[in-house]
């Protein structure tokens, strides 16, 4: 077993992303959000009406998600589509839930 003063024990720069992405899960917005396109892609003027929140404040989060590469968008006309990027972000809102529901 490595011993743990060793100066390559922790990758920093990858603990900090890490970091990072439980930060952007800890807004409950963002989470909210989640779970919506969990089920279906949806534009950012369906995910207001469904938030009851302003366009412009969906849009904030969005930009926040996609930056962190849990959401990815389409284009299809002048309309931007958002959904999950990928399964990873499921796994860990359902592992999440299930550790809080013990």
């Amino acid at each position: 077993m490595k011993n743990i003063k060793e100066k390559n024990f922790f990758d920093e720069e990858k603990l900090y992303d890490l970091a990072d992405l439980f930060r952007i899960f800890g807004d409950t917005t963002r989470i909210k959000i989640l779970y919506i396109l969990r089920n279906q892609e949806l534009c950012v003027n369906d995910l207001a009406q469904s938030l009851n929140m302003t366009q412009s404040a969906v849009s904030h989060q969005l930009k926040i998600l996609r930056q962190s590469k849990l959401v990815r968008n389409r284009r299809e006309g002048k309309s931007l589509f958002y959904s999950l990027n990928d399964n990873h972000v499921v796994t860990i809102i359902d592992q999440g839930m299930e550790h809080i529901c013990e």
